[in-house]
């Protein structure tokens, strides 16, 4: 379960952020470098977190086309493992993506349908999320991030290949701050998610490596059912 647990970087410096990654060590195969993190401490962070473990750059590209395509190839040249953009800016955005990490062949692209922060009705952020999703696919992308709650049907209907990252990931009496569509790592597996995104619950827990045992325990215990 390990390869299919991202934990978010959610702090403020290298310092911190390096901290985790060797207080969690071998309990998670990636870690997700945001836009607080990337801002504060640029490549050199990306370098030093990849070198140990897969990453996952979440800057969530969003502009005109030439220039999303060219931020995909800085990140393609950084040697990041994944790295998204916002289906947002439509489907031209979207090609102009997918055909710059064309040159990256080991580098997974993939699109932001609804953020979970997002206070949409949850029908309509549904609709939304497979709309955005398909219109990824077709544009040559590898798979979006999206809500557990939609993942089941952009996997019924982009097909089992495109992959589904999922954030929102709560359980027990864990406080859902900002997020709006939720569900525990159980229910994630359970509900179509190839990878899951945990931050707070992880690296704010009194024990971080044992928060995520716990993650991969309950992600287990769905694919035994």
């Amino acid at each position: 379960m390990r390869s299919r647990l991202m934990v978010a970087l959610d702090v403020p410096d290298a310092g911190q952020a390096l901290a985790l990654r060797d207080q969690l060590g071998d309990t998670v195969g990636w870690f997700k470098i945001g836009l607080r993190l990337f801002v504060a401490e640029g490549p050199q962070l990306v370098a030093a977190i990849g070198a140990t473990h897969k990453v996952f750059l979440d800057l969530k590209f969003h502009d005109i086309p030439n220039t999303v395509a060219e931020a995909i190839e800085s990140a393609g040249r950084l040697g990041v493992d994944m790295v998204n953009v916002h289906a947002g800016g439509g489907v031209e955005m979207l090609a102009a993506a997918a055909k710059a990490a064309e040159a990256f062949p080991d580098m997974l692209l993939i699109a932001v349908t609804v953020l979970t922060s997002d206070a949409m009705p949850k029908e309509q952020a549904a609709v939304v999320a497979l709309e955005r999703a398909q219109m990824a696919r077709d544009a040559g992308l590898d798979g979006v991030v999206c809500s557990v709650h939609e993942a089941a049907a952009i996997k019924h209907a982009c097909g089992p290949h495109f992959i589904t990252v999922t954030p929102g990931i709560r359980w027990g009496d864990q406080d859902l701050q900002d997020q709006k569509r939720v569900a525990d790592p159980a229910g994630a597996i359970r509900g179509g998610s190839d990878y899951l995104v945990v931050g707070r619950p992880i690296i704010k827990a009194a024990d971080p490596r044992a928060a995520a045992l716990e993650a991969q325990s309950m992600m287990h215990s769905a694919l035994c059912l």
